[in-house]
């Protein structure tokens, strides 16, 4: 139960935030400190976070920390400047990149970044038509939105926008075929395409990997059209999947633009959009622009000890070896509890489906809700994604090791026998 304080301080929330804003679990949670995976209550009990990807390399990283304070004590200004902490930050992470991914644009949020990559693709494109998956997430700014249709359940999708199928490999994957629907269905209208914006896990669409081919085939159908590919990599960027740096690579085609946000400074606000130099120079003819704090050297400190340590801790090799402890030991008890139809994802990005019943595929999602709540009881925080909610997003910081796997798997099993 709530403690006098936690009431408290939710009913001053609910007061002073209004009706807009969401909390995680039936008993919210308030963390007051953390450190690495673990989040701890002003109890002092430890939580294992096996949620936040955004920090991605552990909470209040030491060397994240101190870049930020270093540079905070030192000048923190913006982009119209010459500084080298931006140019040195791009530079870095442009490396990590495929050669023709060779310009970078800073801004504070992934929405802001998502916006300015749909610009230059209207800009690149004289078109404004989007395809997005039907239940994605992709930001908050009114254009956004309107591309986000996890947002807003049973409001009209906007007349420049068409919802394509995720690459729904447990239900039925239609992910190319409704590309190309869609495509059709843009020149009947005479809508001119932009772009094909995808999360490359399709996350908020349930999690989800591509077949061999099946983005670059979407790619290809889209510039044939005259629009761009990008690939919103918020969620599977920086080392996450394991295989690969980037979730696009895993499906061996190169986007146009790339947006890239949460992860990039372990909590601190700071994103960008990575492309080809010729998008941004046909872009920067026609339009300006400016991000007052997108690149400020306190973020780009801050987004460059991030880049350090994933290449010095080798984190994505560490989410490609606990990402398969984990898969493993979840396709286990999917043996002992059929409730488990599927359990999907690549590296330390996992999805698992929860039904009613292996026969009718009906969505558990009363069930996924109480398994969510009950590891929240038992000191282990995850989510719930999907159109239906019954899928268990398991997405912790990449310095996730086999024993939090372990323990994990030990309480999602308690919790799965106690509710059965």
């Amino acid at each position: 139960m709530n403690s006098p304080s936690t009431t408290d301080l939710l009913a001053r929330r609910q007061r002073a935030l209004g009706a807009s804003y969401r909390l995680f679990y039936d008993e919210p949670f308030a963390p007051v400190r953390g450190e690495g995976v673990w989040l701890y209550d002003q109890h002092g009990t430890a939580y294992l976070d096996a949620y936040n990807n955004v920090a991605s390399i552990g909470h209040c990283h030491p060397a994240v920390v101190q870049a930020i304070a270093e540079q905070s004590a030192q000048l923190n200004t913006h982009t119209r400047y010459l500084h080298p902490a931006i140019v040195d930050y791009a530079e870095a992470l442009l490396s990590e990149f495929p050669p023709e991914l060779n310009n970078l644009a800073m801004t504070c949020t992934g929405s802001e970044a998502n916006d300015l990559a749909l610009r230059i693709a209207q800009c690149h494109s004289g078109g404004t038509g989007v395809l997005v998956t039907r239940w994605a997430y992709h930001g908050v700014t009114g254009a956004l939105a309107q591309l986000s249709p996890s947002l807003a359940t049973g409001l009209p999708t906007a007349a420049h926008v068409r919802l394509v199928q995720a690459p729904d490999n447990y239900r039925g994957n239609h992910f190319v075929a409704s590309v190309k629907a869609a495509l059709d269905d843009f020149r009947a209208h005479g809508i001119q395409p932009a772009a094909l914006l995808a999360d490359s896990i399709f996350s908020s669409d349930g999690v989800f990997s591509p077949l061999a081919g099946e983005l670059a085939e979407a790619a290809r159908l889209v510039r044939a059209a005259g629009g761009l590919y990008i690939a919103d990599e918020v969620q599977p960027g920086f080392g996450r999947t394991g295989a690969q740096r980037w979730g696009f690579q895993c499906s061996a085609v190169v986007p146009d633009l790339v947006t890239l946000g949460k992860p990039m400074g372990n909590g601190h606000p700071v994103a960008g959009v990575v492309g080809r130099a010729a998008l941004f120079d046909g872009f920067g003819r026609q339009q300006r622009y400016f991000n007052t704090y997108g690149g400020n050297p306190v973020s780009c400190k801050a987004a460059h000890a991030v880049l350090r340590v994933l290449r010095e801790e080798n984190l994505q090799a560490n989410a490609l070896a606990v990402g398969e402890v984990l898969r493993q030991g979840l396709l286990a008890l999917a043996r002992r509890y059929p409730v488990i139809a599927d359990v999907r994802g690549q590296g330390l990005f996992i999805g698992v489906e929860l039904v009613q019943s292996p026969q009718t595929r009906a969505p558990a999602t009363a069930l996924a809700a109480a398994v969510v709540n009950g590891l929240r009881q038992r000191q282990v925080l995850i989510s719930a994604t999907g159109p239906a909610g019954n899928v268990l997003k398991i997405r912790p910081p990449l310095v996730f090791s086999a024993t939090h796997a372990a323990l994990l798997l030990e309480r999602l099993e308690a919790t799965l026998a106690a509710l059965h």
